[in-house]
């Protein structure tokens, strides 16, 4: 099984990369944002809580997401060639857990793809995102806080999975195919 992990900061292109993976190597797309998103829609109690968090530009509390991830695997990612996660893992405690969900699945992490995205182009993308899609969590000191969050507890992730030889480093500006080409080339290196 492939599985990956779309690391990046907020707006840097993990959801529209995602589906291009998605395609080309027939993965399962587990987006904790999106599987929030629609408990909160729903005003389920997750939703609710998780609600609070997301206003504040807070992170879920990792025992939480940890068992939406293993209903998500256990319902949903059956007969795919593997998963692609997206915004899961944010920290190091949460890297160790997934690491321990796959094992219960008899599997592993294959690569972490990093898009990596100057700070001043996230903001901007965030914004037209938020004037394209009203996305209430896509303004100005939503993204600030956001952002603040990510490079204090998403970024040293970065090294743990370099570490475990498992991050590619992927410039995340310019054309989306080109993006897209670039990430197929790395996990398919990776893979050999």
């Amino acid at each position: 099984m492939l599985n990956l992990v779309l690391f990046g900061a907020p707006g840097s292109g993990k959801g529209t990369q995602s589906a291009k993976l998605i395609e080309k190597y027939g993965l399962h797309h587990i987006s904790t944002g999106e599987v929030l998103r629609d408990h909160m829609k729903r005003e389920t109690e997750l939703g609710k809580i998780a609600k609070q968090y997301i206003a504040e530009g807070q992170l879920i509390p990792d025992d939480l997401m940890i068992n939406i991830l293993d209903s998500v695997l256990e319902q949903e990612a059956k007969g795919k060639k593997g998963v692609i996660f997206d915004g899961f893992p944010r920290t190091i405690p949460q890297a160790e857990a997934l690491k321990e969900l796959l094992r219960k699945y008899d599997s592993d992490l294959h690569a972490v793809v990093g898009l990596e995205v100057p700070e001043d182009e996230l903001v901007e993308r965030m914004l037209n995102r938020g004037k394209e899609t009203g996305r209430a969590d896509d303004n100005l000191d939503t993204i600030k806080k956001r952002l603040d969050v990510y490079h204090s507890q998403t970024s040293p992730l970065r090294d743990y999975y370099t570490n475990e030889g498992k991050y590619l480093k992927i410039n995340g500006s310019g054309n989306v195919d080109d993006i897209f080409n670039t990430i197929s080339d790395a996990i398919d290196n990776h893979k050999k």
